[in-house]
């Protein structure tokens, strides 16, 4: 194949990793505040379903190493600093979401309202990750 080809297709983002300082402290967030649901978890990780995708929270330092699997390998990783990473949400849930984050006591950081109808909630996870919760209408594809 020559370098001019296009490269075979890519469908959505299968999973997407967060580092985090404490384990349960973050575990205690996105469950207890997010509610989100760990369908995998052990003392370097745990894993979230999000609709047809994965959020991963990996201990900071844990991956560092390869993990050795049955079936292969994964080579390390870590990562530093605050991320973004945005949830779906309906338009009718960002005043109920508004609320829900009050009564826990985590600030709204930033509002936008975009062009084509969309609402952003941003707001920080414990280990200042800047979650966004945004309702349809913010892109071409959502």
């Amino acid at each position: 194949m020559s370098r001019d080809a296009a490269p075979p297709p890519v469908g959505q983002v299968v999973e997407t990793g967060l580092y985090v300082d404490d384990l349960e402290r973050a575990a205690a967030f996105y469950e207890g505040v997010i509610g989100l649901k760990p369908m995998l978890s052990d003392a370097r990780f745990r894993a979230y379903p999000l609709g047809g995708t994965v959020l991963l929270l990996f201990k900071r330092g844990t991956a560092l190493e390869t993990i050795h699997l049955p079936g292969g390998t994964i080579p390390p990783h870590d990562g530093a600093g605050p991320l973004h990473f945005a949830l779906a949400v309906s338009a009718e849930d960002i005043e109920p979401w508004r609320a829900h984050l009050a009564a826990h006591g985590i600030a709204v950081e930033g509002e936008t309202r975009w062009p084509k109808g969309a609402v952003s909630l941003y707001l920080r996870d414990p280990d200042g990750h800047l979650l966004e919760l945004v309702s349809p209408g913010l892109w071409a594809n959502y």
